[in-house]
């Protein structure tokens, strides 16, 4: 399997087996990390679900360009991104990184790169559904943190 990057941006939910499975199918390499996220319940509202939006084009041209900063920095095989958008519930699947590498190290360094600047970089937008009310997510100090250590790593 070349190294390839796959983005996708989409209503319906995906399969974590297939995407592994696409990702694993060159013997090429000896690494597959994967991470999916999921929507969870808020420690202190009772969340019902949310709603994700994105600014098409914009969002998979920002997603290349985190994908090519990856590449950059480790040896990377196929990367795949796929970010759901529209209406989800609790426990929906919300998100998919997955990264095969020669080595285990790449592929987790990649796959944690790749999550954080998405959080970041990305343009979604996500509004929180409670029973009481709905809201838009600001964006969090923690992950600005966490990308700020990646450029200090430069």
């Amino acid at each position: 399997m070349a190294a390839t990057t796959t983005i996708r941006i989409q209503e319906q939910d995906f399969s974590v087996a297939d995407n592994y499975e696409q990702l694993r199918r060159s013997a090429a390499y000896g690494a597959v990390v994967t991470f999916t996220g999921l929507v969870r319940e808020l420690v202190d509202a009772q969340l019902s679900g949310m709603v994700l939006e994105h600014y098409p084009g914009m969002t998979e041209k920002a997603l290349q360009g985190i994908s090519n900063e990856a590449r950059q920095r480790w040896q990377l095989g196929p990367i795949q991104i796929i970010h759901r958008i529209g209406h989800l519930q609790l426990n929906d699947q919300i998100v998919f990184v997955g990264v095969a590498a020669k080595h285990r190290a790449d592929a987790f360094a990649a796959s944690m790169f790749l999550m954080d600047f998405l959080k970041t970089r990305a343009p979604f937008w996500k509004k929180e559904v409670t029973k009481e009310a709905s809201y838009w997510v600001e964006a969090k100090e923690s992950d600005q943190h966490a990308v700020q250590r990646w450029n200090d790593q430069k």
